[in-house]
């Protein structure tokens, strides 16, 4: 999540609307919010996250909302816009208002809390919640983005337990939790294995056995087909024979009937035949004369009603030719006046242009009398506005700036000058306080030492002779224990007998077991007042090895201090040296030269935008003064121009004496007799035009009229002289042929015969008869013809049936088990393969059952979380090492939780709640910045957001330049790094920041430092 703009009003003590330009201060890197107690820093966080979660960090959600509203206000806004998202590479906006009851001051009601997506198109409204945008609850968000006062060490203070499911939560660590997906991909398996458990239920019916069985009973079946197949076969043969005779005795019957019809036909065919002939012979011969001669006829009363037309027409068209030939001599004497007329209307339409120059002369005269006086006064205040321009330039010239880069030296020098010397009283300081700790640690060494006692040379060989010290007085501890054992047998020796033990007979000084006893109490009590004395030697001289590396440590900050002080004040000096080259007395004569510098610059601007205004203002007033003085020319020549075309237009006018009605009339009515005249002339062209036109049309018909009567005439003449010919023709024919009888002759023409149909209908009979003659012939001489009976034939096609019917019932029966015979075979090979895939299910089953008890409990995540932790443990001791000066680093245990190494203590470890407060602090740091680059990583962005709101205050002088240099340093890293303090070291050394402060009237107020 990367800040862009926060807009708030009415929240605590923000009354008036205040905008916090975030994309200005990320744009640094770096960043600070600095101001007073109580002006209102924090509520800039409280603000984003009631923003983004809708609850603030102060006041619960239920009851104490009211308590947020600014007192003297009715509403409470917030617009913030922020980008997020895969590599943050959306914008979003979210919006929070509340307002007051208008009836009870202290009741709020309920806020109205929305998102939007920002598109090209737009602002989308989006349904999400906050903590679904930027991919983190509101806890856990206080913990690594933003952190308000109080909650930095929040995540050092979670117990291990909550810490794991934080860690859980941010890095979807859900997706190692394996037992739910192991649980349900073992429910699937129990699924299949009952699912082919049911198959081999189903199946279990078809065995080998069953398979044998059936395929003996399929072998019996096939050698019964095969017997009566081969009966059937002999009987159809014997079938099909007598089935040919049947058909040949069929046929017998039926061409003996046809015979018998055939016969009675034949008389009928015969005049049928006497019929045709006579037809063909009319047909052929006399019907086409006869047509010929008809046709004649037809054309002869033609070529009458043709003539009768045409001399009906030749009248009618000499009637027309002569009223238009009247009507053409009229229009043509008309039409002769028409360039006399056209010339009159030229008069005119020149009158009508001089008409409309009169009206332009007239208004291009108005407009330049009321243009001109405007021109002159705007030319007057040009001149005016230059004269100002021209002493301000003078001004400007007189007066001396040094450059930008001389100014910028001195800038530099002055802010050299004051971190110097800050500087020099910073290492003066932490000088002094180091030389004190190496005092005080050199009288703890010495007061140490001065125990050692005077015979021996030092402490370490005073330890080495104190456990000297120690043996011997084990080993006569040892001693006396076996002599007081020896002295339990002391009650055995007996004068003159030899000891049990060694064998001497003489027992002159034997132990006595009180004097031993009493030894060994005095040696115990030595032993126990040596062990002390010895621990108490090596804890001295352990805290003098720890106390001798700190002296090392501090003369070695001591060197570099010293190092410092000198290049600091070298600096300085060289700084002192610069500035009298170049004529300066001191540091505050370069502070009072930029300060008289500054307020020339500023003068110098001031004049320099007026100059600017100026020159712009008359090179505007300039351009529009030409474009006036352009519009006066072009007038005046316009009018110049209209006189001209006027004059011109009066030359041309050739008949004044027609034109002198029309001259105080307007352009309109002349306009209506020109459009009138000149309608006349075109329609007196258009009416000879179509007199003539027509003319010529009734003309062409007339002679094509004449033509067609003399062509008619001529046609009727030819044609009566053909019939004639044909007449004669027709009665030779008639005689030729045999045809004596006219109307019977006529009556063959007419007669509807269909000569066609009744020749096919005579060849048709002849051929039936020939065919039916040779077939009975044919078929009686057929061998057992004579001897078929129907009765025997019907007997044995249903013996035939029966035997094709027992046939195909065994058949049916083979197919059936056959068919059984594959499925058991389908069946056994389905049952395999079910066996096979059952026991891969068992023992995917048994696996998953391993599984499951693996992942059983969340084991896998947390041991998962704890690596995690580890990890971002490792990471934020990069830091802390260098924080603490390589003395003391992170660890994290088994049960995860944080414990720290103090190397200055042997390396031994202690829990991390024992630091102080500044440490604590670092330790803080380290590990919030070690989880935002986790979740930069884990969010593939380029740069992550970190705003503390805590913490500096509780560091010194030199932790606090470590702190500032490690965030500093951040930048480098891609990082956008928010301070909150009051701390006035932090404004000092950070360049852009906002300041918030209390104003007693308008509220928390925000200025920039850019």
């Amino acid at each position: 999540m990367i800040p862009i703009k926060l807009e708030i009003q009415g929240l605590y003590s923000y009354k008036e609307k205040q905008t916090i330009a975030f994309d200005q201060l990320t744009a640094a890197g770096l960043f600070g919010i600095f101001g007073a107690v109580g002006s209102g820093k924090s509520s800039i966080l409280e603000a984003i996250l009631l923003a983004l979660y809708g609850s603030t960090e102060r006041l619960s959600d239920r009851g104490e909302k009211n308590s947020m509203v600014n007192l003297q206000s009715d509403s409470l806004l917030i617009n913030f816009e922020f980008k997020a998202g895969l590599n943050n590479s959306k914008t979003y906006i979210a919006r929070y208002e509340a307002k007051r009851n208008s009836k009870n001051f202290e009741d709020i009601r309920p806020a109205e809390h929305t998102f939007y997506l920002k598109t090209s198109a737009g602002l989308e409204s989006l349904m999400m919640r906050g903590e679904d945008i930027v991919g983190m609850k509101k806890e856990h968000f206080k913990q690594t983005v933003i952190i308000p006062q109080g909650k930095f060490k929040e995540f050092i203070d979670l117990k291990p337990s909550p810490r794991a499911d934080m860690m859980k939560e941010l890095f979807g660590l859900e997706r190692f939790d394996l037992s739910q997906k192991t649980g349900s991909l073992l429910k699937k398996v129990l699924q299949e294995k009952t699912i082919q458990l049911t198959h081999l239920d189903i199946l279990a019916e078809y065995t080998e056995q069953l398979l044998e069985d059936k395929e003996a009973e399929i072998k019996l079946i096939a050698n019964q087909a095969a017997a009566l197949e081969k009966e059937m076969q002999n009987t159809e043969m014997h079938y099909k024979k007598q089935e040919q005779l049947q058909g040949l005795h069929q046929s017998l019957q039926n061409f003996e009937l046809e015979w018998a019809d055939l016969k009675s036909k034949e008389s009928a065919i015969a005049e049928k035949k006497t019929i045709y002939k006579d037809f063909l012979k009319a047909k052929t011969y006399l019907k086409p004369l006869w047509d010929q001669i008809d046709e004649r006829n037809k054309e002869v009363e033609k070529y009458l009603v043709s003539i009768i037309d045409c001399e009906r027409f030749k009248d009618r068209y000499a009637e027309e030719i002569a009223d238009k030939e009247k009507r053409e001599a009229e229009l043509k004497e008309k039409a002769n006046q028409r360039s006399e007329r056209e010339s009159k209307i030229r008069d005119l339409e020149k009158l009508k242009e001089i008409k409309g120059f009169q009206i332009q002369i007239k208004e291009t005269e108005s407009q330049i009398s009321q243009i001109r006086p405007k021109l002159e006064a705007r030319t007057a205040s040009q001149k005016a506005l230059e004269s100002n321009i021209n002493k301000l330039e003078e001004e400007l010239d007189k007066q001396q700036i040094p450059n930008s880069n001389q100014l910028a030296n001195l800038k530099s020098a002055v802010k050299d000058w004051d971190n110097w010397i800050e500087n020099k009283k910073s290492i003066e300081s932490e000088t002094s306080q180091l030389e004190k700790s190496k005092n005080q640690i050199n009288q703890e060494i010495s007061i140490i030492q001065n125990q050692v006692p005077s015979e021996e040379q030092s402490l370490g060989k005073w330890l080495e002779q104190l456990k000297v010290n120690l043996k011997m007085l084990e080993n006569e501890k040892d001693n006396l224990i076996q002599k007081i054992g020896l002295g339990g047998h002391v009650h055995l020796l007996e004068t003159g007998k030899p000891c049990p033990l060694c064998g001497a007979v003489e027992h002159p000084e034997p132990l006595l077991a009180e004097v031993q006893n009493l030894a060994l109490q005095k040696n115990e009590e030595q032993i126990k007042i040596a062990k002390i004395k010895l621990e108490d030697t090596f804890e001295q001289t352990q805290k003098v090895t720890e106390l001798g590396f700190k002296l090392e440590s501090i003369n070695q900050q001591l060197e570099a201090k010293q190092k410092d002080f000198q290049k600091v004040a070298t600096q300085i000096k060289n700084l002192e040296e610069s500035l009298k080259a170049k004529s300066f007395e001191n540091i505050e004569s370069v502070r009072h030269f930029l300060q008289n510098t500054e307020s020339a610059i500023q003068k110098v601007e001031t004049q320099n935008s007026q100059l600017k205004d100026w020159r712009k203002q008359w090179q505007a007033e300039k351009t529009d003064l030409e474009a006036e003085e352009q519009k006066l020319r072009t007038m005046e020549q316009q009018l110049l121009t209209l006189h001209t075309m006027q004059d011109s237009k009066r030359s041309d006018i050739k008949d004044w004496s027609f034109c002198q009605p029309f001259i105080d009339k307007d352009a309109e009515k002349i306009q209506q007799t020109i459009l009138k005249v000149q309608h006349d002339i075109d329609m007196t062209v258009d009416l000879l035009n179509g007199i003539q036109k027509s003319l010529l049309e009734i003309r062409n018909k007339q002679a094509t009229n004449a033509a067609n009567l003399e062509m008619y005439r001529n046609a009727l003449s030819d044609t009566k002289n053909k019939i004639k010919v044909l007449q004669d023709q027709f009665e030779t024919l008639k005689i030729t042929y045999g045809f004596e009888d006219e109307e019977k002759l006529i009556q063959l023409f007419h007669h509807s015969l269909d000569a066609d149909k009744v020749e096919i209908e005579i060849k048709n009979y002849e051929q039936r008869v020939h065919l039916v003659q040779s077939r009975i012939a044919e078929i009686r001489k057929a061998e057992g013809i004579n001897q078929f009976s129907q009765e025997a034939f019907e007997e044995l096609k249903i013996s035939l049936s029966k035997k094709n019917e027992a046939l195909d019932d065994i058949k049916k029966q083979f197919t059936l088990l056959d068919r059984s015979i594959k499925e058991a075979q389908e069946k056994l090979k389905e049952k395999k393969k079910i066996l096979a895939t059952f026991e891969i299910i068992e023992q995917r089953e048994s696996n998953l059952r391993e599984l499951e008890r693996l992942f059983k409990g969340s084991g896998f995540v947390k041991y998962v979380s704890s690596i995690y932790l580890k990890e971002l443990c490792n990471t934020a001791n990069i830091r802390f090492n260098k924080l603490t000066k390589n003395s003391l680093s992170m660890e994290i245990d088994e049960d995860n939780t944080f414990w720290v190494v103090d190397y200055l203590n042997g390396g031994r470890r202690r829990l991390l709640k024992t630091l102080s407060g500044g440490q604590t602090f670092q330790a803080s740091l380290c590990l919030a910045l070690a989880l935002a680059e986790k979740i930069k990583s884990l969010n593939q962005a380029d740069q992550s957001f970190f705003f503390l709101d805590e913490g500096f205050g509780a560091l010194d002088r030199n932790s606090l330049r470590v702190v500032f240099e490690t965030l500093k340093a951040l930048r480098h890293e891609n990082r956008i790094v928010g301070i909150i303090s009051h701390v006035e070291e932090l404004q000092q050394e950070i360049e852009v920041y906002a300041k918030v402060e209390l104003d007693a009237e308008r509220g928390s107020q925000v200025g920039y430092s850019f």
